[in-house]
């Protein structure tokens, strides 16, 4: 990814991404929304398939998954556990969708599998981590009962949004990108926009 304008944009999806974390995640989490994690996923898988769609590259899940916790560390209060389960499932996400989705030109059972398969492996990776590896306190305390109500509870919910989202961020994606590259420069322009703006607003609604 040697584009300047591709970098722009996937700070531009992290952004998308770590911004719905702060705005939205400080609402569902104060007001004790039930599964708020899930939702904040699901947001998460748009903007994964919708970055895809645009640039379909190894290591921009990363890119992307990096920012929105970035964004996050910056912008709330730096919780560990958060920030790790963001990270992990852009990581995630980009091995699955580099190895199935690759060469992908339309939506095809690889493209909602990519979701599934990223749903079920970033919770997993992450209840177990930061339960025996980190050993958080929280977690810990949990147990193993917590461990696997994480894995097969909130990872089937977030699954099963993937199974819309993903594919509508996929089909929005390839839209947009080829209007991109028909008019470089102005989405490169907005993209900036759209930066500077979320920011500045994080900073104030942090």
């Amino acid at each position: 990814m040697k584009d300047v304008k591709n970098w722009v944009l996937l700070l531009m999806f992290g952004t998308l991404w770590g911004a719905s974390e702060v705005i939205g995640g400080n609402f569902l989490y104060k007001n004790n929304i039930p599964h708020a994690s899930v939702w904040l996923t699901a947001w998460a898988f748009f903007v994964l398939g919708m970055a895809r769609g645009a640039i379909n590259k190894p290591v921009s899940s990363t890119v992307i998954g990096s920012t929105a916790a970035f964004f996050k560390l910056i912008n709330t209060a730096p919780y560990f556990c958060h920030l790790l389960g963001i990270f992990f499932l852009g990581l995630v996400f980009d091995i699955a969708a580099t190895i199935l989705m690759r060469k992908e030109r339309k939506i095809s059972y690889r493209t909602l599998l990519t979701g599934v398969l990223s749903a079920y492996s970033s919770y997993a990776l992450f209840a177990l981590l930061i339960t025996y590896i980190v050993r958080y306190e929280p977690w810990v305390a949990g147990g193993t009962a917590k461990v696997i109500h994480h894995i097969f509870v909130g990872g089937s919910f977030a699954a099963l949004t993937s199974l819309g989202l993903v594919p509508l961020g996929y089909r929005v994606g390839r839209g947009a990108g080829v209007m991109a590259k028909r008019q470089r420069r102005w989405a490169y322009a907005g993209a900036l926009v759209i930066l500077v703006a979320l920011w500045t607003l994080g900073r104030i609604l942090g």
